[in-house]
């Protein structure tokens, strides 16, 4: 009997311990727990845990929803693509590591791609860093160049990593906008209508700046910058001793009238400049999460030393069925069947029949010349808001009613903004077009019902 009580008071004991260890809801204690001060969370991610991601991906995971909100593509990926995957999983070597900074394979596919569009010969094992993804790219770019301290440029709006890895690592975001300018004669709104001020950008250097955030394909605008737009942002490089960081994942997706520039190749940008690319994006293989670096090995060492140190290596078999699905691709560059034509081709078809869709509503979206999104001011369209929550911004609970309301999910626009620039931008919506017309279709009964509920 003795025994058994002092056992019953040990766990009566180790529990009382483990409450003030682990929260209550992990234990299965009903009443909370408070965590030690040491187990509080690091400074460094003080504020960053909200993610719009997180919250509206949930949204929409509901069967009945029509999803045009996160940029996932429900099209099929290139049928050689999905092959050239099935053949190498069965090789066993594939199967185990490979090199750290980028296989063999894909970095000699990846150098022989992009010299097409260099004026310099590119060193696959020295100028190219294969990551996870772009985010991964981003991450080991702002980690390894960016000091507590710097100050970094960044566009708004701007996709939504950008203010956390930069504040994170101690650096101040310094924010200009993108400023919008009607057309005239009553045109349709396009992108382009979306500047920097030359003078406005020109003051954001100084002697603190260490690099600006440049994204051209544009998200979530479709912004395709122009060569002078670009020849601007360069100037300012060079003369502040400015790095860019370029973020160009939906390069191949460019529309009609408009051309895709790397900063990169302009001259006394490829010693400065970091550009970023995305499997994912290329063919749409978003759930690969490959993407890569480019730029001179001064800079690309430094990115290295940051991935070893964190991830080490990505996935084998899909880097080895990356360089094969390239290798397709480089030798028919010039054929209308070569992915990266044909798919802008198809988008470009998508994007109008969505811009006519919304306009049929009476919304004024502003047309992209790149990417595959499309964002439209959604207040005109009559929406009763008064049970959503007060403290968010007017597109947060949009988006929130309409995907309760009418089986229709999108991605609030002031997600993309600094907290300045929520207001201008919260009236609206982005609308994600890569998919198939079956889901467009449906997108399309949603809001003709709409338009014929109103007055």
């Amino acid at each position: 009997m003795f025994l058994a009580r002092k056992s019953l008071c040990s766990l009566e004991r180790r529990a009382k311990s483990l409450k003030t260890i682990y929260p209550s809801n992990i234990l299965g204690f009903s009443t909370s727990a408070k965590l030690p001060l040491k187990f509080k969370n690091a400074k460094r991610i003080e504020g960053l845990n909200k993610n719009v991601w997180v919250e509206f991906t949930k949204l929409a995971a509901d069967p009945s929803v029509v999803n045009l909100g996160q940029g996932l593509p429900d099209i099929s990926p290139p049928v050689y693509v999905k092959e050239e995957l099935s053949k190498i999983a069965a090789i066993d070597s594939m199967n185990q590591y490979t090199r750290g900074f980028g296989h063999p394979s894909l970095v000699k596919a990846l150098a022989c791609l992009y010299e097409k569009f260099y004026p310099n010969h590119i060193k696959p094992n020295e100028e190219i860093l294969v990551t996870v993804g772009a985010y991964g790219s981003l991450f080991s770019a702002i980690q390894g160049l960016i000091d507590e301290g710097d100050e970094v440029i960044i566009i708004v709006p701007f996709y939504d990593c950008y203010e956390p890895m930069v504040r994170m690592v101690g650096a101040t975001p310094v924010f200009i906008p993108l400023r919008f300018k009607p057309p005239v004669n009553g045109k349709q709104w396009s992108s382009s209508d979306w500047m920097l001020d030359p003078q406005e950008l020109a003051s954001k250097f100084n002697s603190k700046t260490k690099a600006i955030i440049l994204n051209t394909p544009h998200n979530p605008l479709g912004k395709v910058y122009s060569k002078e737009e670009l020849q601007a942002i360069a100037d300012l490089c060079i003369k502040h001793d400015t790095l860019c960081i370029s973020d160009e994942v939906y390069e191949w997706l460019v529309y009609t009238g408009n051309k895709h520039f790397k900063i990169a190749t302009f001259p006394g940008m490829w010693e400065r400049t970091i550009t970023i690319g995305s499997a994912g994006k290329t063919f749409s293989v978003t759930g690969w999460k490959l993407g890569w670096s480019i730029g001179p090995s001064y800079l690309i060492q430094h990115l290295q030393t940051v991935q070893q140190n964190t991830i080490y290596t990505c996935a084998t078999p899909l880097q080895e069925a990356l360089a094969q699905a390239f290798q397709i691709d480089i030798k028919r560059m010039d054929d209308p069947e070569c992915y990266f034509n044909s798919l802008a081709r198809e988008l470009e078809v998508k994007r109008d029949r969505m811009a006519h869709l919304l306009e049929s509503v009476g919304l004024k979206p502003i047309v992209p010349d790149g990417g595959y999104f499309i964002i439209a001011d959604v207040s005109l369209l009559d929406a009763d808001l008064s049970e959503m929550k007060n403290d968010e911004p007017y597109d947060y609970k949009f988006v929130k009613w309409m995907t309760k309301n009418k089986k229709l999910s999108a991605i609030p626009v002031s997600a993309f903004c600094n907290s300045e620039a929520k207001l201008q931008f919260e009236k609206f919506v982005r609308f994600c077009f890569i998919k198939k017309d079956s889901t467009l279709d449906a997108a399309e009964e949603i809001i003709k019902a709409w338009r014929n509920q109103k007055p």
